[in-house]
């Protein structure tokens, strides 16, 4: 009789158990729709069937319905997704306030999968069915989802909320992680930076690599964590938080690898720098490395905001309204940074140039973005905004191939004409014979009868690079037409005085007596046919 009332207890509670259960399927509303839904895949409370009710329809088999209501489940579960039940609407007449249709999105992060009501009945719209598909395979990419049958097999008990098998993935996957740390250091320590030394490239190896190496290895780590955590299928609240911080810092470490890139980039750009003649490329490639450096660690957190939930399209607006202001109140500075593009666009000069532009008159030290530095002849630093300079005429000095110099040699008024020509003869050779004159232009005559002194014009060209050249190649040319002038016996005419005293007493007229025209064009008749005859 006792097992007879037992058994009978036992069919009424089960009957019980499950008429309570059919009681919570109610698909009137979003909320019970979706309460139903996830209510029943829990442990204590697990019904596949009654968790696929929400995805029942028309061309929907039952086993179909239950994978999608898993799939769903678990790809919540992993990506770290919090469903909110508090806000979840009870109006079974709910409308969307944007379409004004019977629709609900549940994740505004998938906003493909929804609720939508049909026939009184708030189910998963069948267009959802590709969406859940696909946002199964993205949270466990390369198969992972095949570990959500193995891992509850290592054990099912619970301690301190999570499952022992939990706590195994955890360890197995921090190992994983320290293996996977190792692996990457020994690989850029041992094969790659000794590649790099047999190759002659130590700095690359010592600044750039070793620096590269341990980002990327804690990037590869974080990356298999954000593959492999989906499957421990964590609680929500739990699961959020993780996701949340694997996915800020995988963009983070990416972007502290590229940022560190851009050195071994600029470091091989200053190479083919070094190659070429120009000096201007090896102040562009500072400002390149810094221009990168700023793209990359702008893109990088505007990645980092956008994993963290935070929405960027408003700041971004906030940023471009911001951007206008800023740009109208610093117009010189804008100005001045484009003058700098147009500087190493035209390359009006180079780094050591010497270069004339108004009041501007020094040797170019450096090209930023906003200003150049001009060191001046008196040793002092000028600063001239780029914008002036993009403006203003240059007179570049050290993009001359010659450099004039002009003098006038003046000799005295004894001297004779036969003298100065010999002279005249030996002040070309003098040009002839140095090896930085210009060969095929240069000028050197009598050319002027000054107040004191007769004057020889000498005009050549020196073709040297820089200044201090220069001044080398005048003090040897004037040395030798010094010595030239000692050994011919020329005297150099500096400004005097004569005093004439004229009618003393026993004393001749300075002043010409001067004969008939007659004689006079005689004389000059002579002078000429005898100059005709030597």
């Amino acid at each position: 009789m006792t097992k007879q009332l037992l058994f009978i207890a036992l069919c009424f509670l089960t009957f019980f158990t499950q008429a309570q259960d059919s009681l919570f399927v109610d698909l009137s509303s979003p909320y019970g729709s979706l309460r139903t839904h996830l209510f029943y895949l829990q442990d204590e409370h697990y019904n596949e069937s009654n968790a696929a009710q929400p995805f029942m329809q028309k061309g929907v088999t039952v086993e179909d319905a239950i994978e999608l209501a898993i799939q769903l489940k678990q790809a919540w579960d992993g990506d770290g997704t919090y469903i909110n039940m508090e806000v979840i609407p009870r109006d079974p007449n709910h409308k969307d306030s944007i379409r004004n249709k019977s629709h609900y999105v549940i994740d505004r992060h998938n906003p493909a999968i929804f609720l939508e009501k049909k026939d009184g009945q708030w189910l998963y719209a069948k267009s959802s069915f590709p969406a859940i598909e696909e946002l199964h395979d993205e949270v466990f990419p390369l198969g992972t989802d095949k570990l959500l049958q193995l891992l509850p097999k290592i054990g099912t008990r619970k301690i301190m909320g999570l499952y022992l098998y939990q706590y195994i993935g955890m360890l197995i996957l921090a190992l994983i992680s320290v293996l996977v740390h190792k692996i990457f250091s020994v690989l850029f320590e041992e094969i790659i930076t000794r590649l790099l030394l047999q190759a002659g490239y130590e700095r690359l190896a010592d600044h750039f690599m070793m620096p590269v190496a341990r980002p990327i290895s804690l990037f590869v780590v974080i990356l298999l964590l954000r593959i492999f955590i989906p499957v421990l299928q964590l609680p929500p609240d739990t699961a959020h938080w993780v996701m949340l911080t694997l996915k800020a810092l995988l963009p983070l470490f990416g972007t502290i690898v590229f940022y560190r890139l851009v050195d071994v980039l600029a470091m091989y750009l200053e190479n083919l720098a070094q190659r070429t003649e120009s000096t201007l490329d090896d102040q562009l490639v500072p400002l390149l490395r810094k221009t990168l450096k700023t793209f990359v660690v702008g893109i990088g957190t505007l990645f980092i905001l956008q994993n963290l939930d935070i929405p960027i399209i408003p700041l971004l607006t906030g940023l471009s309204i911001g951007g206008l202001a800023f740009a109208l109140a610093a117009q010189d500075t804008i100005k001045n940074f484009f003058g700098s593009l147009m500087i190493f666009i035209d390359r009006p000069f180079q780094i050591g140039d010497w270069i004339t532009s108004g009041d501007i008159d020094g040797s170019v030290e450096e090209v930023g973005f906003r200003s150049s530095r001009i060191r001046t002849f008196r040793n002092s630093l000028m600063y001239v905004p780029n914008g002036k300079l993009a403006d203003s005429t240059i007179d570049n000095h050290g993009m001359r191939q010659y450099r004039r110099f002009f003098t006038q040699i003046a000799v005295t008024y004894d001297t004779p004409p036969e003298l100065i020509n010999t002279f005249v003869e030996g002040l070309r050779k003098i040009v002839e014979a140095h090896p930085d004159t210009r060969k095929d232009y240069y000028n050197v005559y009598f050319n002027d009868m000054a107040s004191f002194s007769l004057n020889i014009m000498f005009y050549i060209f020196f073709e040297v690079p820089d200044w201090s050249a220069e001044l080398k190649a005048r003090h040897e040319v004037l040395i030798e037409i010094l010595k030239l002038g000692k050994e011919l016996g020329v005297n150099f005419a500096f400004p005097t005085q004569t005093l004439h005293m004229e009618n003393f007493p026993g004393q001749q007229s300075l002043s010409p007596n001067y004969e008939s025209a007659e004689a006079l064009n005689t004389k000059m008749t002579a002078y000429f046919t005898n100059k005709n005859t030597h």
